[in-house]
């Protein structure tokens, strides 16, 4: 299970929108306990694609932000992007680069009037759906 604060999520729908029509990424990051991961931090990244079917994180960044989490005793727990037009599932292009089992991978989908945000775990071409918990 993974849980993540109200807040966290709305920064998530507040990154989507202010990117819209182009798709929104960056980081998670929190604890692990058990099965129970906690994400605690997002940082948001630019998408240096600027598509609205993909993603590329900006290296630097990407750099900067692994240095702030291992500074604050977090661990890197994945990624997260939006789909503007598409459901919150992953497509062929995110199975594909979905290099780390371990992580968690966030999509937040606008396709509809109401954000829909879910978590997956990605592993040799294939996805699962891993529930998800919004506190406030």
């Amino acid at each position: 299970m993974i849980k993540i604060s109200r807040t966290c999520v709305n920064r998530i729908i507040k990154q989507a929108k202010e990117h819209f029509p182009i798709e929104c990424c960056g980081i998670m990051a929190g604890k692990v306990n058990g099965e129970l991961i906690e994400i605690t931090e997002i940082f948001p990244m630019t998408n240096v694609d600027r598509s609205p079917e993909h993603f590329s994180l900006d290296p630097q960044e990407q750099f900067e932000v692994y240095y702030t989490i291992r500074e604050k005793g977090l661990k890197m727990l994945g990624n997260y992007h939006s789909h503007p037009h598409t459901p919150a599932r992953p497509s062929r292009e995110d199975i594909r680069l979905a290099y780390d089992p371990k992580a968690v991978y966030m999509i937040l989908s606008l396709q509809e009037a109401a954000p829909r945000l879910k978590c997956f775990h990605i592993e040799n071409g294939e996805y699962s759906e891993i529930p998800l918990v919004v506190e406030d």
